[in-house]
């Protein structure tokens, strides 16, 4: 006898299914076969059960079965094809170190053996926290490229990319303090900001080279550079900053997203531009290209050829 006869027997006695109709003074019945309910009223009259075997004779069931009792789970939840149990909460701490502060707990909690794992949009911040400095660099070398295009020069483009640190200093500031948190929002914006910053430089450098080739020196050249550029700097700065404050104080649907962004551009710019005031002028004293002054040259008449 297989457990599968068993099985097939005590389902019939217990199932409840109806197999057939019949019909009787012009209605029609279910026939549902079952035993009665004063002989399952607890699991132990199960094994009084007569089960028939291939031979055709009727045993009691618990010559072949017994009773076990164990607790299960309603259901189990799987993950990438693996049984899993999902911890999931509302936080107001920052979502890069809520799941440094979990990773470490479940170390210390989980038994051996289990292994974590983030789905959602967990997972996808962890994802895109990897490759965001590996993008941000991407991103500082394609602008570089640029200006060593524009500019001629592989010095000059470094001068410029001095206003970067600053401007990030700004806008992570605001991040560690609790204002915002590393997001894709925030990451935009970062990437955003990085364009934006490098404008203040090139505006000093540019004019600093020019002032050099009408024959000032380069420490005449770079400060007076940077006192008549610092007006379209300030007026510039002003427009953009202003510009993203409605975001910094949004409010309504997606009102997180938009302050994040914003508060990186705001702080960012508003910082980043006060130290790169400071900073671009040094750096160009320090590593900048010297441009000779030029001057311009007539040519001599050639001689008379009957000479």
């Amino acid at each position: 006898m297989t457990q599968a006869d068993v099985g097939a027997a005590l389902s019939a006695a217990l199932g409840g299914n109806y197999v057939n109709y019949f019909s009787t003074a012009g209605r029609s019945y279910k026939v549902i076969p079952q035993v009665a309910q004063l002989n399952r009223l607890n699991p132990d009259q199960i094994l009084d059960y007569y089960i028939r075997t291939p031979s055709g004779a009727m045993i009691p069931a618990r010559t072949v079965a017994h009773i076990e009792t164990s607790t299960e789970p309603e259901s189990v939840n799987h993950f990438q094809q693996l049984n899993s149990a999902t911890i999931s909460g509302v936080s107001g701490t920052a979502q890069g170190e809520l799941l440094q502060k979990l990773g470490g707990i479940l170390k210390n909690v989980a038994p051996s053996g289990y292994s974590s794992d983030f789905s959602g949009e967990s997972r996808q911040f962890i994802q895109e926290s990897g490759g965001f400095v590996g993008l941000l660099l991407f991103s500082i070398l394609i602008v570089y490229l640029a200006l060593a295009f524009q500019f001629e020069s592989y010095r000059d483009p470094v001068v410029i990319l001095f206003s970067v640190p600053p401007a990030l200093f700004g806008a992570l500031a605001f991040i560690t303090m609790g204002f915002a948190s590393i997001n894709v929002y925030t990451q935009v914006g970062l990437v955003t900001l990085l364009g934006l910053i490098t404008k203040h430089g090139i505006l000093i450098v540019q004019f600093a080279n020019e002032l050099q080739r009408a024959g000032h020196s380069k420490r005449e050249a770079i400060e007076e550079a940077a006192g008549v550029r610092l007006r379209p700097i300030l007026m510039t700065t002003a427009a953009m900053v202003l510009g993203v404050a409605p975001l910094v104080w949004a409010s309504g649907a997606g009102a997180a997203g938009r302050h994040d962004m914003g508060l990186v551009i705001f702080s960012g710019l508003s910082i980043g531009t006060l130290l790169t005031l400071f900073m671009v002028p040094a750096m160009y004293l320090f590593i900048g290209s010297t441009h000779h002054h030029e001057t311009e040259t007539t040519p001599e008449p050639l001689a008379d050829a009957a000479e």
